[in-house]
């Protein structure tokens, strides 16, 4: 555990020292649990955007765009339950005087006997090394089974007491397990009770007539109560999809992990507008095509799983989360639910409208389901850095730190390096960026000698770095060096745009 740790510290100093993230408010101390995206985070993180709207929305015929405010009418979030059930179990350590979340002291709990599985395994296959089997041995190792058996009860313990709202129950099972707190160490712990997750805000200048608003805690319902707009507007026939990119708000008191639970954060959503009875078929469709698409930017599929629930939302007759493996263990990444007809049928119970669609082929009305993916932003920004965080060794005793950021998602996908700062190395190095940085985000570096500006490169995860020397002012080619690789060729630069181009292109990912 302690190995993982030291990593995660290691790539949260590393998005502050390269530009990827920087404390919020900063100079008056910071803003608990609030983050700023730096030049080359907010690179990153619109990339992710991009190649998402590209995969869900542009490649799909029958999925179409929208953006909806975050304020929206009060009654809303009383149709879609937030006001009454939109609660997290906290829990106080009468010495510490600290808050927490029963939920989540429990799954750190878990999350531990999980590391010590991850540690039989890696014993394992240091002992039968390429005869080890991983599927083969947490399957039929006595040790690992006992592990697995303790975490499924204590899963299904939990689960089943806050679904009842049980938290008598929780408060116990804490205990049975002797879960302490971090900071005073002690089990010494409050009752557990309910706390309304939604950031509450009044609309109207004068206090004597304003009115109670919400800061929007998902993004889900401004596709719902769209759904009719977006469906005629566009003349849609189901099933069809609405997608959306946008921030949200939740009251977290458990906010941690760096950027992984925030109180703002952004959403990328598609809710998907189905027949009714159809929902199973396509609940199976997108958890295949949601996990292809996540293991299709190679960070290697064994740090994925699906973990489906066992308890359901109010409003679900199937969920599951797609999960990553972050260094501090498996946490979700996407819920992918099948909503049913909750929604839209609150919504229009509530607002007093029809919300139905008239099937021509079936010549009637009804109330579609609902098939939902949703993806954390913030949380796919901080998978992607901390699986592509690597310390090398290299052969020459250096050290270097890299990160093999896909290069569809890189900040910045080449690095033009004039050798020296004269004899009109610079002036060549920018015609060659001029050249590129219309159709790729470019950088230009003269400073420091050029293997400190090669490491810089590696460590913000530029894909190539192109060197402009006396030779290119003969010839006209450069050395183009792999971020990857280390490896470097001569080429001219007439190949260049094609080169990145190949590397960067979508149809390479999703193709």
């Amino acid at each position: 555990m302690a190995n993982y740790e030291n990593i995660f510290k290691k790539v949260v100093a590393h998005c502050k020292e390269y530009g990827y993230i920087f404390q919020s408010s900063e100079i008056y101390d910071g803003l608990a649990a609030t983050y700023d995206y730096g030049p080359n985070g907010v690179e990153l993180k619109n990339n992710i955007k991009n190649y998402w709207w590209k995969s869900m929305v542009n490649m799909h015929e029958n999925i179409v765009g929208l953006d909806s405010a975050i304020f929206m009418h009060p009654t809303t979030w009383k149709a879609s339950g937030h006001t009454d059930a939109f609660n997290d179990p906290l829990i106080d350590n009468k010495d510490s005087k600290k808050r927490y979340r029963a939920d989540i002291l429990i799954e750190d709990y878990i999350a531990k006997i999980e590391v010590k599985i991850e540690k039989d395994c890696l014993k394992a296959s240091k002992r039968f090394g390429d005869a080890f089997n991983k599927q083969k041995f947490i399957t039929t190792n006595s040790r690992v089974l006992d592990r697995q058996k303790q975490i499924d009860i204590i899963n299904s313990k939990m689960n089943a007491f806050l679904s009842k709202g049980n938290l008598k129950d929780v408060k116990k099972l804490i205990e049975e397990l002797d879960i302490k707190c971090p900071i005073s160490g002690t089990n010494n712990w409050t009752d557990v009770r309910q706390f309304n997750l939604m950031f509450k805000t009044q609309i109207g200048a004068a206090s004597d007539n304003s009115s109670d608003l919400y800061l929007r805690p998902e993004t889900a319902q401004g596709i719902f109560v769209n759904f009719l707009n977006v469906q005629k507007t566009t003349r849609m026939k189901i099933p069809f999809g609405i997608a959306q990119i946008g921030k949200a708000f939740r009251n977290e008191i458990i906010a941690r992990q760096f950027i992984f639970r925030m109180r703002e954060f952004e959403q990328m959503e598609m809710q998907f507008f189905i027949r009714p009875g159809e929902e199973i078929k396509w609940y199976k469709y997108w958890k295949d095509f949601r996990m292809k698409w996540h293991t299709s930017l190679g960070m290697g599929e064994d740090n994925y799983r699906f973990h489906d629930h066992e308890t359901l939302a109010h409003y679900a007759n199937a969920a599951t989360d797609i999960e990553f493996k972050f260094p501090f263990g498996f946490k979700e990444l996407e819920g992918i639910h099948s909503r049913t007809d909750f929604d839209l049928k609150a919504h229009q119970e509530c607002s007093g409208k029809k919300l139905q669609y008239f099937d021509p082929e079936l010549e009637e009305n009804y109330v579609p389901y609902v098939l939902e993916t949703s993806i954390g932003l913030d949380r796919m920004f901080l998978a992607i850095l901390s699986s592509s965080f690597t310390e090398e060794k290299l052969e020459n005793g250096e050290n270097r730190v890299v990160l093999n950021i896909p290069p569809i998602l890189s900040p910045i996908k080449a690095a033009i390096l004039p050798l020296t700062k004269k004899d009109n190395l610079p002036e060549k190095a920018r015609e060659i960026m001029k050249s590129l940085q219309i159709d790729f985000n470019c950088q230009y570096e003269e400073k420091d000698s050029i293997g400190k500006r090669y490491r810089r490169q590696d460590a913000i995860g530029t894909p190539y770095c192109i060197t402009v020397d006396h030779q290119t002012l003969k010839d006209n080619t450069i050395t183009l060096r792999d971020r990857t690789s280390m490896k470097q060729e001569r080429i001219s630069i007439e190949k260049l745009h094609s080169i990145i181009a190949e590397k960067v292109n979508i149809s390479r990912y999703l193709g």
